[in-house]
């Protein structure tokens, strides 16, 4: 990993924000702001409109999340079960963990197929084989109750790693743009770059001509310890955020002959930007070798690296994420590592918070940043380092 930071406890976010301080909302975060490998400003979330353009376009994630962990028994041990992913033929794949003695939990060993767990209502869950042949983290499982979203709702709750305070109600986990879905699916952790907008933050983008292209992607459990790059997760691009993807590409490529349309002088819209790092694994899954984005559903195993590239996210907001963490690569994808590096040496030094709980990160192309109308936010701080 390219990008070496050490997050101290101090800067681990416990709490929402709206938890932590009277008349906040979920836009009381703060919001980092990078150009480039060089510069960066720094915001308040809601300052968000400013920032962004008549014709920019956010691809955002409607995955609803599940109340993915339920406590269960294994023999005379307890247990708890982290409800991944459904999979097509009714399975789950799941990771049994310890509890730790502190409301949250430990890793513990997969497996071996054949262990059966006792779940609430009776209901009996055996392991069958490994969700793939990475590790053996994940497996999948046959469960005994065929609804088990059901079973979530009424015995579930939202999956809490040892960083965060107390648990917390599923609602604070959900986003203002999440659907559920037909057949009761969902993301076992939160996409949770969306959630500090609310729905007069959205009313507001919208006023100013931003567009929202919705995709889904339902995330699996992560790993807390290990860091592994992302397992294969279901995703769709509808026809309709298809359409506006390419046509925001076109109109960056027609605004080519005319780069400065704008009358104050800044290019106009036309930038994709993925908010969280699920948007562009969705979105980059459904694009073709043409660049075009076509709509797509199913299964994606993508992991976007440098290596890979991006072919139509221009930008990425999300939070911020620990040295070790695989999304750090999509970042380094979107921007180039010395544009992250940079940008966690500043996050860092300014204290922001890290986790879903934590502050945010906006990743916009450099080229773009030359016509920004700083008039708009008065009390920005532009930098090319806080830390000298």
């Amino acid at each position: 990993m390219t990008t070496a930071v050490e997050v101290p406890d101090e800067l681990l976010a416990r709490l929402p924000v709206e938890q932590r301080g009277l008349g906040l909302d979920r836009d009381g975060v703060r919001l980092l702001v990078s150009y480039g490998a060089e510069e960066v400003s720094h915001h308040a979330f809601v300052e968000l409109p400013g920032l962004l353009r008549a014709g920019d376009l956010l691809v955002v994630n409607t995955s609803s999340t599940l109340a993915a962990a339920v406590d269960g028994r294994l023999g005379h041990a307890r247990v708890v079960v982290h409800f991944s992913t459904r999979g097509e033929d009714g399975r789950w794949a799941v990771e049994l963990r310890d509890p730790d003695g502190r409301g949250t939990t430990r890793a513990r060993a997969g497996g071996p197929a054949g262990t059966e767990v006792l779940l609430p209502d009776d209901v009996r869950l055996v392991l069958e084989e490994p969700f793939t042949t990475r590790s053996p983290r994940l497996w999948w499982a046959r469960v005994s109750e065929p609804d088990v979203p059901g079973l979530l709702r009424r015995h579930g709750r939202p999956i809490r790693y040892s960083y965060t305070e107390r648990d917390q109600p599923l609602s604070v986990y959900q986003s203002v743009f999440a659907l559920p879905s037909a057949d009761g699916s969902g993301s076992a952790e939160m996409p949770s770059a969306a959630r500090p907008f609310t729905p007069r933050l959205v009313a507001e983008l919208v006023s100013r001509g931003v567009q929202f292209a919705p995709v889904t992607l339902h995330t699996g459990v992560a790993s807390a310890e290990a860091h592994e790059p992302p397992y294969p997760e279901r995703f769709a691009v509808p026809e309709a955020s298809a359409r506006l993807i390419n046509a925001a590409r076109a109109e960056q490529t027609r605004g080519e002959a005319l780069p400065w349309k704008g009358g104050d002088g800044r290019r106009e819209g036309g930038r994709v930007i993925a908010v969280g790092t699920t948007a562009v694994r969705a979105v980059e899954s459904a694009v073709g070798p043409d660049g075009v984005v076509r709509a797509a559903e199913g299964w994606t195993d993508l992991v976007v690296t440098p290596e890979r590239g991006v072919r139509v996210t221009d930008g990425l907001l999300t939070g911020l994420h620990e040295p070790e963490a695989s999304h750090l690569l999509m970042l380094e994808a979107i921007a180039g590592p010395a544009a992250i590096r940079h940008s966690y040496d500043e996050a860092l030094c300014g204290r922001y918070l890290w986790h879903e709980f934590g502050d945010m990160h906006l990743v916009l192309p450099s080229e773009m940043s030359e016509g920004r109308q700083r008039s708009e936010n008065p009390h920005t701080e532009h930098c090319v380092s806080n830390c000298r």
